[in-house]
C-alpha cells in the first residue's frame, strides 16, 4: 500500500549553496495493505521528513514514494505548488497531527467538514458525513463545541475524523498521542486500531513511545540518523538475535559476569507464553535455574514476553538443556558476556545507545 524506494531529503542551511542536512538517506519503506505500521527513532531521526515525504507535504530530494499503485513523485512536477493530480491523490491520504490543528473559530462539525467543503460537497453532505464521522471516534455530541471546550484525547478524535473525511484508505499519524496522557492515549490507540479493523485503514504511524509499537502496530521499522536500521512485524522482530528494538519492547537485565555459568535470553510467543517450560527444565535436569528478569505483555493481541534465566555451568555443559528450550518452541538467544575460554557468542547486532535511551524515556 505504501512504498518507498531510494527516498532521500537534504535540506539546506542558509540557501542553496549553504550546508546540506540529510534528514533521509536512502530510505526504503513497505507497509502492506491493512496493517499498522510504526515507525520508531529518537528526535532528529527523520521520522517527521519520512511521513511527509510520504504525501509529498515536503518534496524528496531523490527516491520514489508509492501509495495504492500511484507513484505520487511523478506527480508532483517542478514546481512549489501542488498540482491538480497529486491535490487529488493527497486527498485519499488522511494524515493526524501532533497537536491537532484544529481551527480554533469552528465548531466540531465545522473542522470536520473543511476537507469535504474544499472537496466541493454540498452543506448537506458535508453535514451528513461529519455526523457520522463524530459518531464513529464518540463525539456525536459534541459537533456544536468549540476546541477550547475539548479535552487534549477530545481535540485528537476530532482531528481523526477529520483525517476520515475524504474516505481514505491510508492514514498517516504523526506523533498523535506524544502530547496526550498515558490513559488517553490507550483510548486513542485504541481507536486507531479499530478503525483500521473496521473500515481496512492501511495506518502509517511514528512515534518516540514503545507502548504505542507494543500496542498497535503489526509490523515497525527503527530509524536513525535518516536511516531506517531494523525493520519486520514485531512478532519476527522478537525472535531476531541482537533486535535492538525486541530489547527495546521487553527489556531484560542481570548476570552474565561469572564465565562458569550459562545465562540465555528466551523469547516466547503465543502457546509457549502459558506453558511451564522453566520448571519443567528444572525438573527433567535436575538442575537449579535463577530468573534474572522477565517481561511479559500483549503483543497484537498475543501474549508476548522474553525472560533472562542462568543456568549451572559453562555454555558448552548446557547445550542439551538450551536444546530442550528450542524445542518448546523458545527462541533462545546467549546473553552477552563469553569468558576468555568460551565459545564465541552469536553476533548481537549493533550497540543501541538511541533505543536504550527511548525506553529508558518511557519508563519516566
Amino acid at each position: 500500500m505504501i512504498t518507498t524506494s531510494g527516498l532521500t531529503k537534504i535540506y539546506r542551511s542558509g540557501g542553496p549553496r549553504g550546508r546540506a542536512i540529510t534528514a533521509l538517506d536512502d530510505v526504503d519503506l513497505h507497509v502492506a495493505e491493512g496493517e499498522v505500521y510504526g515507525v520508531i527513532g529518537q528526535s532528529g531521526a527523520g521520522k517527521s521528513s519520512l511521513i511527509r515525504c510520504v504525501n509529498l507535504l515536503e518534496r524528496p530530494t531523490s527516491g520514489t514514494v508509492t501509495v495504492a499503485g500511484q507513484d505520487l513523485t511523478a506527480l508532483a512536477g517542478r514546481g512549489p505548488r501542488a498540482g491538480r493530480e497529486l491535490r487529488a491523490a493527497r486527498s485519499r491520504i488522511g494524515m493526524v497531527f501532533q497537536h491537532f490543528n484544529l481551527l480554533s473559530s469552528r465548531t466540531v462539525q465545522d473542522n470536520v467538514e473543511l476537507p469535504l467543503e474544499i472537496l466541493g460537497l454540498s452543506g448537506r453532505e458535508r453535514a451528513r458525513k461529519a455526523a457520522e464521522l463524530l459518531d464513529l471516534v464518540g463525539l456525536g455530541e459534541r459537533a456544536r463545541a468549540y476546541p477550547a471546550q475539548l479535552s487534549g484525547g477530545q481535540k485528537q478524535r476530532v482531528g481523526i475524523a477529520r483525517a476520515l473525511a475524504a474516505e481514505p484508505k491510508v492514514l498517516l499519524s504523526d506523533e498523535a498521542t506524544s502530547a496526550l496522557d498515558p490513559e488517553t492515549t490507550r483510548s486513542i490507540l485504541g481507536l486507531l486500531r479499530d478503525l483500521n479493523r473496521q473500515l481496512g485503514l492501511t495506518v502509517l504511524l511514528i512515534t518516540h513511545e514503545m507502548d504505542v509499537v507494543k500496542s498497535i502496530c503489526d509490523s515497525a521499522a527503527l530509524m536513525r540518523e535518516g536511516r531506517i536500521v531494523e525493520s519486520g512485524t514485531v512478532t519476527d522482530l522478537l525472535a531476531t538475535p541482537g533486535s535492538e528494538l525486541a530489547a527495546a519492547l521487553f527489556p531484560v537485565s542481570g548476570g552474565g559476569e561469572d564465565p562458569e555459568r550459562t545465562v540465555v535470553d528466551l523469547t516466547f510467543q503465543g502457546d509457549a507464553a502459558g506453558r511451564p517450560v522453566i520448571s519443567r527444565l528444572a525438573r527433567t535436569y535436575d538442575i537449579d535455574v535463577s530468573i534474572l528478569g522477565a517481561a511479559v505483555d500483549t503483543v497484537a493481541g498475543r501474549q508476548v514476553g522474553r525472560m533472562r534465566i542462568e543456568l549451572p555451568g559453562r555454555y558448552e555443559d548446557n547445550v542439551v538443556p538450551i536444546g530442550f528450550l528450542r524445542e518448546q518452541g523458545l527462541h533462545v538467544e546467549r546473553a552477552e558476556h563469553p569468558g576468555p575460554d568460551a565459545p564465541a557468542a552469536p553476533p548481537a547486532g549493533p550497540a543501541a545507545p538511541p533505543v536504550a535511551a527511548l525506553a529508558k524515556e518511557e519508563t519516566k
